[in-house]
């Protein structure tokens, strides 16, 4: 049903052309889900590595299936994880994203703190949401970006920038940098 909603891919590939993922980067997304920014994060990073982790071994099967071709290829690595423990990426990631999950997290700036030395200096991070709660509005997108961008703030990233993508309701992609 995710995979097939026309706002969850268009959000997703939104969010991934944001991050700015070059031919040779190792990425990690959070929560991939069906696995719809995983490919598309595979298509650009392809001389690279997808990482990705997701709690539903659901999701993991699905994504896997739907990625095949770079799973096999070893150029995209789907474990069934949680965002509190994370598996070992043997060098820096050059960027992270993270659709709607954030607000599942628990102690959120912990673990964003844990993801900021993952990343490179300069590395980059998005964090994604698009509010789904009833009666969501522009506003509560608005309010959503800010928690984000607070958040980031707290765990030490630098230059958050807010983007926001007009769908029903809107969404917000918060972007910052690893100042280290």
């Amino acid at each position: 049903m995710f995979a097939h909603r026309p706002s969850n891919r268009q959000r997703n590939i939104w969010a991934v052309s944001l991050l700015d993922v070059r031919p040779t980067d190792r990425v990690l997304e959070i929560g991939f889900g069906p696995g719809v920014a995983i490919a598309e994060l595979a298509g650009r990073a392809t001389r690279g590595h997808v990482y990705g982790i997701d709690h539903s071994q659901a999701m993991v099967r699905q994504a896997s299936r739907r990625n095949a071709a770079a799973v096999r290829a070893r150029r995209v690595h789907l474990t069934h994880a949680s965002v509190e423990r994370l598996p070992s990426f043997d060098e820096p990631l050059d960027a992270i994203l993270a659709v709607n999950t954030v607000g599942f997290w628990p102690d959120s700036v912990e673990r964003l703190r844990e993801l900021r030395r993952l990343l490179r200096p300069a590395g980059r991070i998005a964090l994604v949401s698009q509010p789904r709660c009833p009666g969501a509005t522009r506003d509560t997108t608005v309010r959503a970006a800010q928690e984000l961008q607070d958040l980031l703030t707290q765990a030490g990233f630098a230059h958050p920038q807010v983007r926001t993508l007009d769908l029903d309701p809107p969404v917000a992609c918060v972007l910052a940098t690893n100042p280290t």
